[in-house]
């Protein structure tokens, strides 16, 4: 896979900054200020992607955690299934949790076409799942790597849930993980 650095983006408007200055044949990584309560309060974590379906263009992978204690602003804030929601309602929603930044924390792995087609083109092939689990891993331990408090996550399962699930808690046995269809829907820290 491609490596690259973390950029850290307060806002909506820097995360396009960085998506439309970057070159598209690397995958890009962005994540938001580390929220003051993350290394002091046990925190939850979602995972969700966006981008499976289509033949061209990226793969992308978010996640948002935030203290046990402070999930209710995610309902505040509306979040849901990104399918149920207008692209002004998403842009509302992110844009409050970046003003929410002392309570929410968030990171995106974007995965390019490129890295997409080099995995899938090796001599030991690597499976459009094996690329998505791979991000996944790699944002989950970015979050514990930067020292938050990371007591459960939930993810919007790629595969078979059960399968999913079993590798996350060989690699993270230290925490609580829920892997399920629809988590987008079920828990608004996925959404």
């Amino acid at each position: 896979m491609n490596v690259c650095n973390y950029k850290v983006c307060q806002s909506f408007s820097d995360v396009k900054s960085v998506i439309s200055t970057e070159n598209n044949s690397f995958d890009v990584r962005i994540e938001s200020e580390l929220p003051e309560t993350s290394t002091t309060e046990k925190c939850i974590l979602g995972i969700d992607e966006a981008g499976r379906g289509p033949v061209l263009g990226p793969m992308v992978y978010g996640t948002s955690y935030c203290s046990i204690d402070n999930q209710s602003v995610l309902k505040t804030l509306g979040c849901a299934d990104s399918k149920v929601l207008s692209e002004q309602a998403r842009d509302e929603i992110f844009d409050g949790i970046n003003n929410q930044g002392d309570l929410l924390g968030w990171a995106v792995h974007i995965i390019s076409p490129t890295t997409i087609s080099n995995c899938s083109f090796k001599r030991q092939k690597c499976s459009l799942n094996e690329i998505s689990h791979n991000a996944a891993i790699g944002l989950i331990q970015r979050v514990l790597d930067r020292g938050v408090s990371l007591c459960e996550v939930f993810v919007d399962t790629v595969g078979p849930p059960e399968k999913y699930q079993a590798k996350l808690l060989s690699i993270f046995p230290q925490l609580k993980i829920t892997v399920s269809k629809k988590a987008d829907s079920l828990f608004p820290i996925v959404s």
